[in-house]
């Protein structure tokens, strides 16, 4: 008889992502849910991977990460935010942003240890902190405009506190954080010993002229982070799940000390693929154009629906009222939406622990314009 087990994760179920793309293609809708690309990265980069396979380059690499990539991606931090990491002591390549995220909460989460989240937020954060045996303190953006509410979190802040989880640009609401409030949080945070956790997968992907405020620009909160990231995310390669983690060498000495047991090292081609493909930059400084023009052609769509429709200054990501449209909640109504206009979205109660229900559904617009332009014919009934 198979021993029962007491779940460490009594929480964790079937997630809406799953459910919803489940539905989407049993109903054969337009799966605008699940925020990845529908569409091929760059080519070169696939011959550079398949370049470094034939070389020969398909063994262990160091465990840190091939150094050769580490050095571009210190190269790129100290190009795009002005401060300079040591690539040997200071860059490690990781499993994905995902990865990279769960690595540093192990690393200096201690049981009973507090560590707080802004909601809504990415679905693995809290399984996570729970993982580690800490407290999850959640504490909410504010609603409407998703704007973090420093009165709210210097409240939520005790002797207890060992981190705190930020994402900008913000999964799921598309919203950018400025640099007035990266000084706020530099400023709550200096007298503490408050550890941050910035995940900044979607850097590359701001728009209407602003600039990403990654934690790396601010010496007060650089000294006391990990600073995340995901070339999956950033060159269309989401299913190679390979990211990189930046942050001062003494937490990266602790990093690195789980890292290497949880996944000891990444796929080596890839790795040496990425660092020959970085050598041009033009990729991640063309990104932010390329999504906003997608943005705009799906905004501009969905003008003709009944749809309020909400800023998206970042990620790949638009969230709409659906207030005008249907009296239904937002887990209901994205079932319906799928089922009976076809095309599949997210309620945003998903990236909240109490399902807080705004009436608020997000769409993911990283997909090719004759993808969209089927998503928007369909939802143009609305």
């Amino acid at each position: 008889m198979t021993p029962t087990l007491t779940t460490k994760l009594p929480a964790v179920g079937t997630t809406i992502f799953t459910v919803m793309s489940t539905l989407a293609a049993e109903k054969s809708a337009v799966n605008l849910g699940q925020g990845f690309p529908d569409f091929n990265c760059d080519p070169k980069l696939v011959d550079d991977v398949t370049q470094a396979m034939a070389q020969g380059l398909n063994q262990y690499p160091p465990m840190t990460g091939v150094p050769v990539l580490r050095d571009a991606v210190a190269a790129k931090i100290k190009a795009v935010y002005g401060r300079s990491y040591n690539a040997a002591t200071e860059i490690t390549i990781t499993a994905g942003a995902t990865q990279a995220i769960i690595t540093a909460i192990l690393a200096v989460v201690h049981a009973g240890d507090e560590v707080i989240v802004l909601e809504p937020c990415y679905d693995s954060y809290v399984p996570n902190i729970e993982l580690a045996g800490g407290v999850v303190v959640r504490v909410p953006l504010t609603p409407g405009s998703f704007r973090p509410d420093f009165a709210k979190i210097a409240a939520a802040i005790t002797p207890k506190t060992r981190a705190i989880l930020i994402n900008s640009p913000h999964n799921p609401s598309g919203t950018v954080w400025s640099e007035q409030d990266m000084l706020q949080l530099q400023a709550l945070l200096a007298p503490t010993n408050v550890l941050l956790i910035s995940d900044e997968v979607y850097e590359h992907m701001v728009y209407d002229g602003q600039q990403h405020q990654s934690a790396a620009r601010f010496e007060g909160l650089a000294e006391r982070a990990f600073i995340v990231s995901s070339f999956g995310k950033t060159y269309h390669v989401t299913g190679w799940k390979i990211g990189y983690v930046a942050a001062p060498a003494s937490l990266t000495a602790e990093f690195r000390k789980v890292h290497q047991f949880n996944v000891f090292t990444v796929n080596t081609p890839v790795q040496y693929g990425l660092a020959s493909y970085m050598v041009d930059a033009k990729p991640y400084l063309e990104l932010p154009a390329f999504y906003q023009r997608k943005r705009d052609l799906f905004r501009q769509g969905l003008e003709k629906t009944r749809f309020k429709i909400l800023p998206s200054q970042g990620t790949y990501f638009q969230c709409v009222d659906i207030s005008q449209v249907s009296p239904l909640g937002e887990a209901d109504f994205c079932k319906w939406l799928t089922s009976e206009i076809g095309v599949a979205a997210i309620p945003l109660s998903a990236f909240y622990g109490n399902g807080f229900d705004q009436r608020v559904v997000r769409f993911c617009f990283a997909k090719q314009d004759e993808t969209l332009n089927t998503a928007l014919q369909r939802l143009a009934r609305l």
